[in-house]
């Protein structure tokens, strides 16, 4: 493995502006190692021409001493974001052959940042799963294992493309979305840092939609600061997005100080879940002292709705998917199904959609057109955006109070291995999402920070959920957490 791709945003940084590397040289070497590592199927669309001109074109831009913090580094991007030439079916059969003509703002920005994309990742179908088990192209494989167990593991969903090749040092780092837990909950799993910016921070345009109330970008990254870097440049008001706020991106990197006394960090006993493994429970409880000992105060806080969270989410998140994926019929773009003589319209709908989505996206849409149905969308879809309210409200509450950030843990368990959640049960594979779905109904910033690992040595990551539009005081929290957890762990290369 090249000594290159093990480099952080921060490092690579450094070394790009005092000439001690070129990004063609780093992109080169990030290239190499994707092709070497075909068994994680992390990338699905490999984009070595695209990626070394923007490497050239950034290196011109450094030689010349106007270059942005992200010029020159190799990313990743989640095939979720549409970009131009470059397939982009979100997982999906169905947008099998779509080709976009334009570029997503988030990666419009992070190009004109200088950037470089080595490719599109893997991801569950239309961001709809736990564990990159959905995809059109197959499941994506952890790089950890459990010990000397050569059992495939997952790195977690939907983001799992982008959280595998992260911590593969496939490249520096990579976009993800988050809608109920897709970027922090694969972070967690993988051990590296996942940040959900606050809903409007980052523009959805371009981004194919899942649930659109819900949806964030944000970036996957090695560290806290290279997750700030990241996101700086990820950032920005958009007029094509109604939903994207006109506020100034501040200068995230500076705002992590690394003090964080007299901080009210609050640890919400309602997370406290029946059958939580005790090792989950022993990294939360170590999690506070290191924030404490940090000179942070720990206080006891409630969030009485969150029972509510999960149910209100899978109410919520269908109903808005299967309106959005009501477009996907075989008109306009992306695969249309084979059709017998005489079959119309209708016929041509329904043999694409049929063969053109997965099984989870189908289920999806049907609980979804259920709960918008005449006779049952008060009762299911209006009951459920009561319930995010009072979520939301419950959350303004504490910070109103004066807490100024809340820890919890990231996921109920440590990666599981492909196929172990049986698709009989899909309910088991959505509680994956129990302590992540609350900062997306509120709409806050939520980022993921690895802190230790499990009996068997596969990571555990702590969550921090910040206050709304603060996510450089988010980042700090997380900057003293990551500091004083220490975590060091690779996974062993076996690809």
């Amino acid at each position: 493995m090249s000594e290159l791709t093990r480099l952080t945003i921060t490092e690579a940084r450094d070394k790009l502006r005092s000439g001690e590397v070129s990004s063609v040289a780093l992109t080169e070497a990030c290239l190499a190692e994707i092709d070497a590592a075909d068994a994680l199927n992390a990338f699905v669309h490999k984009t070595p021409e695209i990626a070394l001109d923007q490497a050239q074109a950034a290196d011109a831009r450094i030689a010349a001493g106007q270059a942005p913090t992200m010029c020159g580094i190799p990313l990743g991007i989640k095939d979720l974001f549409c970009t131009k030439g470059v397939p982009s079916q979100a997982g999906s059969k169905i947008l099998d052959g779509f080709l976009p003509q334009y570029e997503s703002t988030v990666t419009q920005n992070l190009f004109d940042a200088g950037s470089v994309m080595l490719g599109k990742l893997n991801m569950d179908e239309f961001a709809m799963g736990s564990s990159n088990e959905t995809s059109t192209y197959g499941d994506v494989i952890s790089p950890w294992r459990r010990g000397n167990d050569a059992a495939n593991l997952t790195p977690g969903g939907s983001s799992g493309g982008s959280a595998c090749a992260v911590a593969a040092d496939l490249c520096l780092a990579a976009t993800g979305t988050d809608t109920g837990g897709s970027i922090r909950q694969p972070a967690a799993f993988v051990g590296i840092t996942g940040l959900k910016p606050t809903y409007g921070r980052c523009s959805r345009w371009g981004i194919v939609a899942f649930a659109s109330s819900l949806d964030q970008a944000g970036p996957m990254t090695k560290t806290v600061r290279d997750a700030a870097i990241m996101l700086g440049a990820m950032a920005g008001h958009d007029p094509k997005d109604s939903t994207s706020a006109e506020l100034a991106v501040p200068d995230f990197e500076a705002a992590m100080t690394g003090d964080i006394r007299g901080r009210k960090i609050g640890i919400p006993r309602e997370y406290r879940m029946d059958g939580m493994p005790a090792e989950i429970e022993k990294l939360w409880a170590e999690g506070a002292d290191m924030l404490r000992d940090a000179g942070a105060e720990i206080v006891d806080i409630s969030l009485p709705h969150t029972q509510y969270a999960l149910p209100a989410y899978y109410v919520i998140a269908p109903a808005e998917a299967s309106s959005n994926l009501a477009r996907y019929d075989g008109v306009r773009y992306g695969r249309r199904a084979k059709l017998a003589h005489g079959d119309g319209v209708t016929e041509m709908y329904e043999k694409t959609r049929a063969e053109g989505f997965g099984h989870e996206v189908q289920r999806r849409i049907m609980v979804g057109t259920y709960v918008l149905s005449a006779g049952f969308y008060d009762a299911y879809y209006n009951r459920a955006r009561r319930v995010r309210a009072l979520i939301k409200r419950d959350f303004e509450t504490v910070f109103a109070d004066g807490v100024d950030a809340i820890l919890t843990p990231a996921t109920p368990s440590a990666a599981f291995g492909l196929g172990e959640m049986s698709d009989a049960d899909p309910v088991a594979m959505y509680l994956n999402d129990i302590f992540t779905v609350t900062v997306n109904l509120a709409g806050l910033p939520g980022i993921s920070v690895p802190a230790g690992l499990d009996a068997q040595g596969l990571p555990l990551g702590l969550q921090l959920i910040g206050r709304p539009w603060e996510e450089g005081d988010l980042l700090n929290h997380a900057h003293v957490l990551e500091a004083a957890a220490g975590f060091v762990s690779k996974p062993a290369r076996w690809w």
